[in-house]
């Protein structure tokens, strides 16, 4: 049981279906947590993930110039100030324990994965309004929560000498499931703001 287990982020996950459950029980997502991920992989994840942080930063941007209140500015502005301020930082920390340091973060391009989920959730904030740019976005901010709730259940997990332990403690501290029930409430509260239930099926498609 989540955080996410009603309301409107809930309707749009079901709607997902089978695409969902391929996503957070993703044979990476169990390699992370019986710890049997080859470190090659999670090496090229932690150098696409910061990069997927920059272009999110940006999504929060628009965010900002997507908003009808002042106080969805102040949302995404904070949400902003605490990516590239905290957020990046923290990461560049952590890349750091694994051997990859700034420069190498730096040298790197995007792949294609990385660029095509980026450039979709950029084109659906340019393309619609505040929600659709935040339906795009949830995959990742409520879906990280959920992963690691999995994983902190699942008996397969293997909590001691795995690796990736620090990687699943983050996804399942209080700091991380605190924003991701942020996220969910926002979420709500945009949709019923911006007629959500009217456009549920181009949203749930998103």
């Amino acid at each position: 049981m989540t955080e996410a287990e009603t309301g409107f982020f809930a309707a749009l996950r079901e709607a997902a279906g089978d695409d969902w459950r391929a996503y957070v029980e993703h044979p990476f997502v169990q390699g992370l947590g019986d710890g049997s991920l080859p470190e090659a992989a999670f090496r090229h994840y932690l150098v696409q993930d910061y990069l997927f942080l920059i272009q999110f930063a940006r999504a929060y941007g628009l965010a900002a110039y997507k908003a009808d209140t002042l106080a969805e500015i102040r949302e995404a502005s904070a949400g902003l100030k605490a990516l590239v301020e905290v957020e990046m930082d923290l990461h560049r920390a952590y890349c750091a324990d694994w051997g990859i340091a700034e420069d190498a973060l730096e040298a790197v391009e995007a792949d294609g994965a990385t660029l095509a989920y980026t450039a979709y959730v950029l084109e659906r904030g340019l393309a619609g309004d505040l929600l659709d740019l935040r339906v795009a976005l949830a995959p990742c901010v409520v879906g990280y929560g959920e992963i690691g709730a999995r994983l902190a259940g699942d008996p397969a997990t293997r909590t001691g000498g795995n690796p990736y332990g620090p990687w699943i403690e983050m996804y399942t501290g209080d700091e991380y499931r605190a924003l991701m029930r942020a996220e969910v409430e926002a979420l709500d509260k945009l949709a019923t703001r911006r007629g959500g239930s009217a456009r549920f099926a181009q949203l749930a498609a998103t």
